[in-house]
């Protein structure tokens, strides 16, 4: 796919932009209706950590959920195929706005063009995987739990389906924490060195984010959250100091400079 030239009219930019929209939602659109047609496979794929907390069906012998009208289950199956979408046509989404901000970059910027792409789709990819085989299995058991000596939960089609389906989404854009802070130094926007003095200020600002992001609210989740995202800041911030030793060298330099003065 052609990346545009970096200076352009204002409409030009725009009719750029509007290409690139259609393309997205072009292909997101025909993996929708093909994914429709398995939602029954995918949506027993989603249940599967959390099948131990559901009824299973006699019949079938697999997790069983409530749904309280026709539409509900209609609905329910769009936002299954509508996930599955985004997840296969994530490489393109990224992509297509990737290229689209490339022009605005200098020669010596674009050359982490490829690279960005790549890890920012295989960090999704992770923070997907991470949840569904870790998270999901002990948010619902936390939740499930809450239940006791009060009642017994009934498993509804539109609620557990989306909660998963939040819960994934949340882990995969938080996975790309590691990006975001690897281009924070490499664009000199904040130094390596305020980043590794900051770290205390920087682990709370991440366990607010990490409640706020969670859809089920639970310490187990956000604290399991916390964690991956601790656990990537130090990995993103050790990668950093790997990759631009000499730049990182230097930021540290000028920041002792500006200290004597």
């Amino acid at each position: 796919m052609p990346i545009g030239p970096a200076r352009m009219p204002l409409f030009d930019h725009l009719g750029e932009l509007r290409m690139r929209l259609v393309r997205i939602v072009a292909c997101l659109a025909i993996a929708v209706v093909v994914f429709y047609m398995a939602t029954p496979i995918m949506g027993q794929f989603l249940l599967l950590p959390i099948a131990e907390f559901l009824p299973m069906d006699p019949a079938s012998g697999m997790a069983s959920l409530q749904a309280i009208d026709p539409f509900e289950a209609f609905s329910v199956r769009f936002e299954i195929s509508l996930f599955a979408g985004l997840i296969a046509t994530s490489p393109v989404i990224l992509w297509q706005l990737l290229a689209f901000f490339l022009p605005a970059l200098k020669p010596k910027e674009r050359r982490w063009f490829i690279p960005t792409f790549v890890v920012a789709v295989l960090l999704f990819i992770l923070g997907v995987v991470f949840c569904y085989a870790i998270i999901l299995n002990a948010a619902f058991q936390w939740l499930t739990d809450q239940a006791a000596g009060l009642g017994y939960v009934s498993p509804r089609m539109s609620t557990y389906i989306d909660i998963i389906i939040k819960f994934e989404i949340a882990f995969g854009f938080a996975f790309e924490l590691p990006l975001v802070i690897f281009y924070l130094v490499i664009f000199d926007v904040v130094p390596y060195k305020k980043l590794r003095q900051s770290w205390r200020t920087i682990y709370v600002v991440l366990m607010v984010l990490c409640a706020m992001v969670t859809p089920d609210a639970s310490p187990v989740t956000m604290m399991l959250m916390f964690a991956a995202m601790v656990g990537l800041y130090e990995v993103s911030l050790a990668m950093a100091r790997v990759v631009l030793a000499r730049r990182i060298k230097r930021q540290n330099e000028e920041l002792a400079a500006e200290e004597d003065e």
